[in-house]
C-alpha cells in the first residue's frame, strides 16, 4: 500500500492513467470471454493433469490467461502509438514483438502439453536476443569489480543478458503455483520499476510499466481468489520476460539507477529459482528441470495453511486454502522491493539488502521444513 501511495503522488499517475485503464479493461474483457466460453476450448486449453507434485487445484482450469494480458498490452500500445506519444507506444510495441517467440511457444505448450522445457527456454532466449539487439538492452555493468570488466566484452555481455532475461522469465513460471501469486508479484515489481522510472525522469518507461501493470491487473481479477483461469506457461513467460526487459532498460537508460535495484526488485523469483536449482542438483542429486512439491510456496500451502471450516464444500475449501497461500509470498517479495525503491541509487545498501533477503529466505524455508514456524506466519490464517 505504501508503494501504491508513493506512485499515486507522481504526475505520471494522473497524466497517463488512461494507458493503465485501457490495458486493464481489454485484458479484463478478453479473459472474461475465455472464462465464460471455457466449454468451447477446454479440451485443449485446460489443465486436466491434477496429479503432479506441483498441482494444487481440484478442477480442470484454462491455462491460457496470457492471451488476455498480451492483447491488453498490444492494444494499449497501439492506442498510445496512434493517439498519444509515439515514442511511448513504440517502446510497448517493440517489447511485445520481441516477446512473441517466448509467449507463443509457451502458449503452444499450454494447448498441446508437448513442448519441452529446453524448447521453451530456447524460444525465450531468442526473445531476449531480439530485445537486446533492437533496444540495445544489454547488461554491461553490475558494479562488481572483475565482473564489470568481463561484461565490457561484447560476447560475454550478450550471453549474460540472454541468460538473465531467460532466467527471470523461467523464474516466473516456477513461482506460478497458486492463485494470484505470480501476477501480484509481477504487479508489485512493476509499481517499483515505474516509480523509479518516474523519479529518474523517464516517463516513456514509466508509461510502459503502467500498461503492463494494467493488463496483468485485468487477468488478476479472474485469477484471484477463485482461480477461474491460469497464466499458463505463455502468460508466465510473457510477464517474466517483460519485467526482465523493463528492469534492464531502466538501468541502461538511466545511469543514476543502480544495477542492484533491478536485482533486488526481482529478488524473490530470482532466488527461488537459484535455490531450487541448488536444492535439486546439489542437495538432492536430482535433475533441476523436473517438477517437485518442495518450492517455498508449496511448503507454505502444505504446512502453514489449514483446511477451511467443515461447513464449506470440498471445492470451496480447496480454493480458499489456495488463495490464503499467496499473500505470504507477496509479503516476502515486498520485503525486497521496499528497500529497493528507497535506496535505488545506492549500490552498497541494495547489496546489503540483497544479502539480507537471501539469508531471510533460507532461514524461513528451513523453519517451515522443520515445522519451526515463526509466529508472524499466522498473520493470514
Amino acid at each position: 500500500m505504501l508503494l501504491i501511495g508513493a506512485f499515486m503522488q507522481c504526475k505520471i499517475y494522473n497524466k497517463h492513467m488512461e494507458f493503465l485503464i485501457f490495458a486493464f479493461f481489454i485484458s479484463l474483457l478478453v479473459t472474461l470471454g475465455l472464462v465464460r466460453y471455457q466449454h468451447l476450448h477446454e479440451k485443449i486449453s485446460s489443465d486436466h493433469d491434477l496429479s503432479g507434485p506441483q498441482k494444487f487445484h481440484t478442477l480442470a482450469v484454462p491455462r491460457i490467461g496470457g492471451i488476455g494480458i498480451f492483447l491488453g498490452i498490444l492494444f494499449a500500445g497501439l492506442l498510445t502509438f496512434w493517439g498519444f506519444k509515439l515514442d511511448r507506444g513504440y517502446l510497448v510495441l517493440q517489447l511485445v514483438t520481441c516477446a512473441l517467440p517466448a509467449f507463443l511457444v509457451g502458449l503452444l505448450e499450454d494447448v498441446t502439453k508437448k513442448i519441452g522445457v529446453k524448447t521453451r527456454l530456447i524460444a525465450t532466449a531468442v526473445s531476449a536476443g531480439l530485445v537486446g539487439y533492437f533496444l540495445n538492452a544489454w547488461i554491461t555493468s553490475i558494479q562488481v569489480p572483475g565482473i564489470d570488466w568481463l561484461l565490457g566484452i561484447g560476447a560475454i555481455s550478450i550471453i549474460f543478458t540472454v541468460i538473465g532475461i531467460t532466467g527471470l522469465a523461467n523464474a516466473y513460471n516456477i513461482i506460478d503455483g497458486f492463485n494470484g501469486l505470480a501476477s501480484m508479484v509481477a504487479m508489485i515489481s512493476l509499481l517499483a520499476i515505474g516509480y523509479v522510472a518516474f523519479k529518474a525522469n523517464d516517463p516513456v518507461l514509466a508509461s510502459t510499466c503502467l500498461i503492463v501493470l494494467g493488463a496483468i491487473g485485468g487477468f488478476f481479477i479472474w485469477n484471484y481468489p477463485r482461480g477461474l483461469i491460469f497464466l499458463g506457461d505463455g502468460g508466465a513467460y510473457l510477464i517474466g520476460f517483460l519485467i526482465a526487459c523493463l528492469s534492464i532498460l531502466l538501468v541502461q537508460r538511466n545511469p543514476t539507477v543502480s544495477p542492484w535495484f533491478a536485482l533486488l526488485v526481482n529478488a524473490y523469483p530470482i532466488f527461488e529459482t537459484l535455490f531450487t536449482i541448488w536444492r535439486r542438483k546439489v542437495h538432492q542429486g536430482k535433475n533441476p528441470g523436473l517438477p517437485d512439491g518442495a518450492h517455498f510456496h508449496s511448503l507454505i500451502y502444505r504446512r502453514l495453511i489449514r483446511w477451511a471450516e467443515v461447513h464449506e464444500s470440498k471445492d470451496t475449501a480447496s480454493y480458499a486454502k489456495n488463495a490464503k497461500t499467496s499473500p505470504y509470498l507477496w509479503l516476502l517479495s515486498s520485503l525486497a522491493v521496499f528497500p529497493a525503491i528507497i535506496w535505488w541509487q545506492t549500490t552498497w545498501v541494495l547489496q546489503a539488502f540483497a544479502l539480507l533477503f537471501c539469508i531471510s529466505y533460507v532461514w524461513a524455508y528451513n523453519a517451515v521444513v522443520k515445522f519451526k514456524t515463526p509466529s508472524f506466519f499466522n498473520l493470514f490464517k
